[in-house]
This record gives C-alpha cells, sequence and structure tokens, in this order.
C-alpha cells in the first residue's frame, strides 16, 4: 500500500514541534519523534560565538530529548520558534521529506527581538497511524548576506 502525505499535515507536523519545544511540552514533543529519530543542529558557518552551544548530532528519541531539555532549559522564555514555507521536497511511500524556513524571536525591552533564523529539512513517516519526523537538521544562519551572484557556490543567471 503507498501511503503519500500531504503539505499541511507535514506543516502541522512542524508547528507542533516548534510550539511544544518553545513550551516544553516534553511529553507532547517526545511523541512527535520516531524512537531512532536524527537529529543535527549546527550554523552555516560553524565558526559562532555560541557553537557549542547549538552544535549536535544525535540519534536516537532519549538522546535528542535530553539535549532538548537542556538547551531548553537554557534558553530564554518566552521563545518564539516560527517555522514558515514548509513543503513537501519528496514523497514516497511511507515517508516524505521537507524543507521549511525558520525564525525564531525573543522579547528584548517589552519588544519582539530577532534571535535567528534558518533553514529546517527533514522526513516524516507513519508511526501508528500518525507522522512522526524521523530526522531534523537545523542549520541557523550566521554569514553576513551579500549580492546573490557574489556568494560562494551560487551563479545568478537571467532566462
Amino acid at each position: 500500500m503507498q501511503i503519500s502525505f500531504a503539505a499541511g499535515d507535514v506543516a502541522a507536523l512542524v508547528g507542533a514541534w516548534w510550539y511544544h519545544y518553545d513550551e516544553w511540552n516534553a511529553d507532547s514533543l517526545r511523541a512527535l519523534m520516531t524512537g531512532d529519530i536524527a537529529f543535527r543542529c549546527a550554523s552555516d558557518t560553524g565558526a559562532t560565538d555560541y557553537e557549542d552551544f547549538i552544535r549536535v548530532d544525535l540519534r536516537g528519541a532519549d538522546a535528542v530529548m535530553a539535549w532538548k531539555d537542556d538547551h531548553r532549559r537554557n534558553s530564554p522564555y518566552p521563545l518564539r520558534h516560527n517555522g514558515t514555507n514548509v513543503f513537501l521536497t519528496e514523497n514516497r511511500n511511507g515517508e516524505a521529506s521537507f524543507t521549511s524556513y525558520l525564525f525564531v524571536t525573543k522579547i528584548v525591552d517589552g519588544r519582539p527581538y530577532n534571535v535567528s533564523s534558518g533553514v529546517v529539512r527533514g522526513t516524516v513517516r507513519a508511526v501508528d497511524g500518525r507522522l512522526a519526523f524521523s530526522s531534523v537538521e537545523v542549520v541557523l544562519d550566521t554569514q553576513e548576506s551579500v549580492r546573490f551572484a557574489d556568494h560562494p557556490g551560487h551563479t545568478a543567471t537571467v532566462a
């Protein structure tokens, strides 16, 4: 039987992931993971002052939850992770891959303050009749923006 996932269902799962992390609903967050989840996080440059705080490469829900518990306890509250522009990059039998943007804020002087942005890539699959993350990779933006045509590895062309 072929299973196909709807983009809206994956977007809702991404939203639940960030909400339950921000509010530290640990049981709800854990329920969104497969037992063998792979979780990675780093900056795009690998050279931030806080790289030790964000860099991780883990396997297994217990290891991911332990790291997330410590990471969340040492992060500000309120903290708001916003997963936007979620789209499917592959949809195959029983599994789908997605990409989304991430925008993070905290409150400073009574106003939202931009903390970070980045790109999230992941995979979801069906587990006991529900969607769950089997992998999540977060790459936070830290490099200075430049004109796209001047960015290494990119070529801007006009058709």
